[in-house]
């Protein structure tokens, strides 16, 4: 008969805990941790773009551009040259005449979805029901 002591037995792997994804900010020589699920939009201003959470917003010294890259991940999507939105905090989207959409958050906020961006506006949802005259061409 054969004997092994636990210490040779192989144990079972512990799932890896999932961190919650959090973004450092400087802002006000401080570093803050902001949860991205909190930010609603991001909009350019001037070198600087305002990162608009639900309760406050703060200035940071970056390019629209580069926010845009670093906020993929966490669910945004550029829907103006200077905007950047939030998509689980999408209400709704409206199709102007002109070929533009207006979209509006949660809290009630609107922005211009310009027909460069309009593309991104698949990434809005995972699953489009009902919507066979939506087209983003």
């Amino acid at each position: 008969m054969i004997m092994h002591s636990l210490d040779t037995l192989p144990q079972p792997q512990q799932p890896a805990r999932q961190q919650p994804a959090r973004i450092a900010i400087k802002a006000n020589g401080r570093i803050l941790f902001v949860d991205p699920a909190q930010v609603v939009a991001v909009q350019a201003q001037g070198n600087y773009v305002l990162l608009q959470r639900e309760t406050g917003s703060y200035l940071l010294r970056e390019s629209i551009s580069v926010m845009a890259e670093k906020l993929r991940p966490y669910g945004f999507v550029r829907i103006h040259r200077s905007v950047l939105v939030n998509r689980s905090k999408v209400e709704e989207i409206r199709p102007w005449t002109t070929g533009e959409y207006s979209l509006r958050l949660k809290d009630g906020k609107e922005y211009t979805v310009t027909r460069t961006y309009k593309k991104n506006l698949s990434e809005l949802a995972t699953s489009w029901i009902g919507t066979d005259a939506f087209s983003t061409e």
